[in-house]
């Protein structure tokens, strides 16, 4: 009668700590196992006995990736300090908590159930619980080793098998293997696949390519040169040569004017808009007024024929203005540097 009271209240622990257990599951890995062990226990002072051994066999499932529940049975004994022996014949129901599922794995665990306990050809029916922690490491699929320490409270419920106390409290220390049937689920590769990225759509009135201000979808001159002041279509009306200089007193160019005129060139040829071009030459105000007027035609003519000699097909003449159409103050060099300049107009 006493057994099937043990049993009875294993199974009942089994099947709470399973419905906890099953509140979470994320693994595949949900195989059955049997795991035997070997058993040292070490007895509290309460009992008056000596350390000894013992062993048993678990029956267990993993839940998921942090759950193992298991129904374990177990024998243990160990001689009294005072004579006679001490048999304990049992079961529990544990819970395994896996802090994560790798080659090592620890774990913490609990469990409940009921032993049988004799002691001096007396008997009876005593409950226990148990909380400990342990590892596993993977040696095979099918093969893990593990190892756990645990306390037990043992209450033999008024079966005076000991003068003096119903509560025992003892350490045992677990080494043995786990045995998993059938193959170990293997991490399957998704089959999924990102949808190719729809491609960007191509909105011209976000885009200005040549950077005069008006967007590419009202721009009816594109590749405008840069610095260059433009309608409200992107066309050019007008830009200053700047770097464009002579040699002093004089309408030839510098080596540097002509390197300027050449990207000029380019541009023009690369870009032509159809229109009369006027190149523009102004001076400041110093020296006589008819001289600079003649000054300033001279160099702005020496930039039309070098534009010609370039290849650009554009119509082009020459226009000098002298000092009539300051942009600055001639009072100061600066001012006068300023003014000294050569312009291409567009003329419609």
């Amino acid at each position: 009668m006493k057994k099937k009271q043990i049993l009875a209240l294993a199974l009942l622990s089994a099947i709470g700590l399973t419905s906890v257990a099953q509140a979470d599951d994320h693994n595949t890995d949900d195989r059955w196992y049997v795991a035997p062990f070997g058993t040292f226990i070490k007895s509290g002072g309460d009992r008056g006995a000596k350390d000894d051994w013992g062993g048993g066999m678990g029956f267990g499932k993993m839940l998921n990736e942090y759950f193992n529940v298991e129904l374990k049975g177990f024998y243990q004994g160990f001689n009294s300090e005072t004579g006679g022996r001490w048999d304990l014949t049992g079961g529990t129901a544990d819970l395994q908590y896996y802090f994560f599922r790798d080659k090592f794995s620890p774990y913490a665990v609990i469990g409940a159930g009921g032993m049988n306990t004799s002691f001096r050809g007396e008997s009876g029916a005593t409950i226990i619980g148990e909380a400990g922690a342990g590892f596993t490491y993977e040696l095979h699929d099918n093969f893990l080793l593990r190892s756990d320490v645990r306390y037990r409270y043992n209450n033999n419920l008024n079966a005076h098998l000991q003068s003096g106390t119903e509560e025992f409290h003892d350490m045992t220390v677990n080494v043995g293997f786990v045995v998993p049937f059938g193959e170990k689920p293997q991490a399957v590769a998704s089959n999924y696949e990102a949808p190719a990225p729809i491609p960007a759509v191509d909105d011209c009135s976000t885009r200005d390519s040549d950077a005069d201000g008006v967007n590419d979808c009202l721009d009816k001159c594109p590749g405008t040169m840069a610095g260059s002041k433009v309608d409200y279509q992107g066309c050019p009306v007008q830009i200053e040569l700047k770097g464009v200089n002579f040699k002093y007193d004089s309408a030839e160019l510098t080596p540097n004017a002509k390197a300027i005129l050449d990207g000029v060139a380019s541009q023009l040829k690369a870009y032509p808009q159809g229109k009369e071009i006027e190149v523009q030459g102004h001076t400041s105000s110093e020296g006589g007024y008819k001289y600079n007027v003649r000054l300033s035609q001279h160099r702005s003519q020496s930039v039309v024929d070098y534009l010609r000699s370039k290849g650009v097909t554009d119509s082009m003449h020459a226009k000098g203005y002298g000092p009539d159409r300051p942009v600055a103050e001639n009072q100061t060099e600066a001012g006068r540097s300023l003014n000294r300049r050569v312009e291409l107009v567009w003329i419609e």
